[in-house]
């Protein structure tokens, strides 16, 4: 409301009233002429406000919206009474440039999804076997006006494989240690209940049974330890500068120990210095030859070998002369609780967890690690690490550029 102030007709009726006053009217009537003037001129000079434009809200063009959206990384749709009228693209890369125009519930034709797009407000499904039979997606959908919905494809099959990852490990990891532990607990409940009557040959079986046992329990618990040590650190690059030629050596002969050590051949090798965790190398060493001798022939050799490689990279070789692996298994033998022969495995006292130890430890060093293998002849295992820049060592004939490194042998 806006009020302007009549003040030359309020001055017109203050003259009139004293007038009044002054011809003997009475002053109760003066003063009622007085308010009734007054008030009717502040009636007529009051005005209603003017009442404001209204802003009409402008309604977003498809061009807007196609260039809107057209770069985002994630698939979107736009439809229009449930056709689909815009797909950005990565909507096309997924779903493929047909689907402009098609009914969004023949697009997808998944109950699930056709479920929510029947619907009128917003919400959300799970398919799966969008594009390829594993994939699982989170569709959301949220209207803009009576006609038009946004659609946005979240694709979660990543989440899924790690959930499922994580089940199949505790799964594995259960079972495995499930395993010794119901020997040891059997072969000591035998004893226990035996008492005398239980013969020394027998009982020392049993007892060594026990032992076997309880060091392979011992051992896979350590490698689960290491496992989830190494993969805590996985994101911390290594600082310290060492050789790594000294390093395999020492850690090869760890593996082999007094019984196996005349198995070990060491070939002539280049100088090697990278950065890295000299505990984690060495238990990555220890694990490779142990393998190698494990299920190599038993009375052949492992050659080690450390040389550079052709892009600038330390590269180790660790070969045996065993019956080699089918070339289906290589891609999976660094899985987890993965083996090619589960009896001998067990029989050998592995855990299944060596090679995916290795795996994660070459990962964090930022290196490769390669796995070739002919039945009947062997198989070899290749880590390649960088080596360090010429300016991280100073002085070392290793690092001097346009100098060679002079030959060594491990040791």
């Amino acid at each position: 409301m806006r009020q302007s102030i009549p003040i030359a007709g309020i001055a017109l009726a203050a003259v009139t009233f004293i007038a009044l006053l002054a011809l003997g009217i009475d002053p109760v009537i003066a003063l009622s002429v007085l308010i009734v003037w007054a008030g009717s001129l502040m009636l007529v000079a009051v005005r209603s406000q003017e009442p404001a434009n209204p802003v009409a809200e402008q309604p977003i063009g498809s061009d807007a919206m196609r260039k809107l959206i057209e770069n985002s990384a994630t698939p979107l749709l736009v439809t229009e009474r449930n056709t689909i009228a815009i797909a950005n693209n990565a909507a096309r890369s997924l779903l493929g440039g047909h689907i402009i125009g098609q009914d969004s519930r023949v697009a997808f034709r998944q109950p699930e999804a056709i479920e929510l797009f029947g619907q009128q407000g917003s919400g959300q499904a799970i398919v799966r076997g969008l594009v390829r039979r594993q994939d699982i997606w989170r569709i959301n959908r949220q209207p803009i006006d009576r006609h038009r919905a946004v659609i946005e494809l979240v694709n979660q099959t990543s989440e899924a494989a790690i959930s499922r990852a994580h089940t199949d490990f505790v799964a594995n990891a259960s079972h495995e240690l499930r395993t010794p532990l119901a020997a040891i607990l059997g072969y000591v409940e035998t004893l226990s209940e035996s008492g005398e009557t239980l013969d020394s040959p027998t009982a020392q079986k049993f007892l060594g049974t026990i032992m076997r046992e309880g060091r392979r329990l011992q051992s896979l618990i350590s490698d689960l330890m290491s496992l989830s040590r190494v993969e805590a650190e996985k994101h911390d690059l290594p600082t310290e500068v060492l050789d790594l030629g000294s390093l395999v050596g020492r850690a090869a002969r760890d593996a082999a120990g007094p019984e196996r050590v005349e198995r070990i051949e060491f070939e002539e090798a280049r100088a090697a210095q990278i950065k890295g965790d000299p505990q984690q190398l060495e238990q990555m060493v220890r694990n490779l030859v142990d393998n190698a001798l494990k299920y190599g022939a038993a009375d052949a050799v492992v050659k080690i070998v450390l040389d550079h490689s052709r892009d600038g990279q330390a590269r180790l070789s660790v070969r045996d002369e065993g019956e080699g692996i089918a070339a289906e298994h290589i891609p999976h033998l660094t899985r987890r609780f993965f083996r090619t022969d589960p009896g001998r495995s067990r029989a050998s006292g592995g855990t299944g967890l060596g090679l995916a130890i290795v795996k994660h430890i070459v990962e964090r060093h930022r290196g490769r690690l390669d796995i070739a293998s002919e039945l009947g002849k062997g198989t070899e295992a290749v880590v390649r690490i960088p080596l360090v820049e010429p300016d991280d060592v100073t002085g070392n004939p290793a690092t001097v550029p346009g100098r060679e490194p002079e030959p060594q042998r491990l040791s």
